[in-house]
């Protein structure tokens, strides 16, 4: 029998709306009652977490991972070695791979992959569409029983709405929740950055915020008229923020999720032309990151997540248009959310931010974790809230660089991850 007893720690388990100094016991991969630690024939393993927050394992809704099919960028394995350093046991990867994740046969190929190598939990979602076309459905039932958490054509954006409806009901039969990459192609067109004074200033390409308005909308819509939940990824743009809070107050299935460069940063970062600022979304306005932190702070936008995006230096090595979006996350977001959320701006406290990355996600994905209760999967991450670290892309372990926060200075980071009750990174 294997037991681990981590000690003095603060316990700040938001699914049991627990905040306390405790002990946490794992036996056998689970979370038990200390009261059991009688009962065994020797000593467990201790680790002492004096000064550390206890939380339940992290869980990233919003993940790249490339496999099948672009592994120069990122590996099931090293974006799962990548989460494990970021404090994440549980991710969820996206459809945008090659084969696309269609059919039951490339999802059980990511789940196989997934539970021989990667060192924590990876989950699929399947494609809305046949190919991320956003023409012909993708069957939803079958991904659904093949295991899915949710559909979504991420990295596209259905645009026919008569498609994305039928999606949407499809989803409430089977009992997955719909995630969208809210972008009008046609108010977008070739857009590369955020219209606004930079595009103009520096003659890129718009990419309007009514691009991202309108499908918001449009969701909003959709979750109302088919009663089943729509979450809107990456939200970016102050009208997002408020379309939502009016649709979340009226009672519809409706929500949204943050990522840390678009509070972290503002299209004044674009003026030197570094493709490690292009991010689709893109980088806002001050006036639209004021908008997300009201909207983190009064609960409109509920998960936080890195749409940890990874790509080759060959591939960002060209011209600013010519570049990919797209910015890896899994080992900064923590740092960034916690730095700018909890130490500098005060938008929320420490425990609301647990919840926004573990209860939350959980319970949008209908998904086992997020919790100590007993006799849960004992997922944990020990976060040093007060730690002081400067972020070095060099030594990540994603197989991608194209971070733009190389040497920020930030304070507080995950220093243990446990999956399973087994200690799979520490700092």
């Amino acid at each position: 029998m294997s037991a681990t007893m981590i000690c003095n720690g603060r316990v700040i388990d938001p699914a049991n709306k627990r905040d306390e100094i405790a002990d946490l016991l794992i036996l056998n991969g689970k979370i038990a009652d200390v009261s059991q630690l009688s009962t065994l024939n020797s000593q467990p393993e201790e680790i002492d977490a004096r000064g550390l927050i206890v939380a339940p394992g992290l869980i990233d809704m919003h993940v790249h991972l490339r496999e099948p099919g672009f592994s120069h960028k990122e590996t099931i394995d090293s974006g799962a070695r990548a989460a494990a350093a970021g404090g994440f046991t549980t991710v969820v990867c996206m459809p945008n791979t090659s084969p696309v994740p269609d059919n039951p046969g490339t999802i059980a190929w990511i789940k196989d992959r997934a539970s021989a190598i990667a060192c924590v939990n990876v989950l699929p979602t399947g494609a809305i569409s046949k190919n991320l076309a956003g023409e012909e459905l993708a069957p939803i039932g079958s991904l659904a029983q093949a295991g899915v958490v949710a559909i979504t054509d991420d990295g596209h954006c259905v645009q026919n709405h008569e498609v994305m409806r039928r999606a949407v009901e499809y989803a409430r039969m089977v009992g997955v929740p719909v995630l969208d990459h809210c972008q009008d192609y046609n108010l977008v067109g070739n857009g590369v950055v955020h219209e606004g004074y930079w595009s103009t200033l520096l003659g890129l390409p718009g990419w309007p915020a009514a691009g991202e308005e309108a499908i918001v909308m449009r969701n909003i819509l959709l979750a109302e008229l088919c009663g089943h939940h729509i979450h809107c990824q990456h939200i970016s743009t102050a009208g997002s923020v408020r379309l939502l809070r009016e649709a979340r107050a009226r009672g519809v299935k409706i929500s949204g999720e943050v990522c840390p460069h678009h509070i972290a940063l503002t299209d004044e970062a674009i003026q030197n032309f570094d493709t490690n600022y292009k991010v689709n979304p893109p980088l806002r306005s001050q006036t639209d990151v004021d908008a997300l932190l009201e909207g983190i702070a009064d609960g409109t936008l509920s998960v936080l997540c890195s749409d940890h995006a990874p790509h080759a230096d060959f591939e960002k090595e060209v011209e600013f248009d010519a570049a990919p979006f797209g910015i890896i996350g899994l080992e900064t977001e923590l740092g960034l959310f916690l730095d700018l959320l909890v130490h500098k701006h005060r938008t929320i406290d420490i425990a609301r931010l647990i919840e926004m990355y573990t209860v939350e996600p959980a319970g949008l994905l209908k998904i086992h974790a997020g919790t100590l209760s007993i006799g849960a999967r004992a997922d944990v991450t020990l976060i040093d809230p007060e730690l002081d670290w400067t972020v070095k892309v060099g030594q990540f372990h994603s197989a991608s660089r194209n971070s733009p926060f190389d040497g920020w200075k930030l304070k507080g980071r995950a220093v243990r991850t446990i999956v399973a009750g087994k200690t799979v990174w520490k700092l």
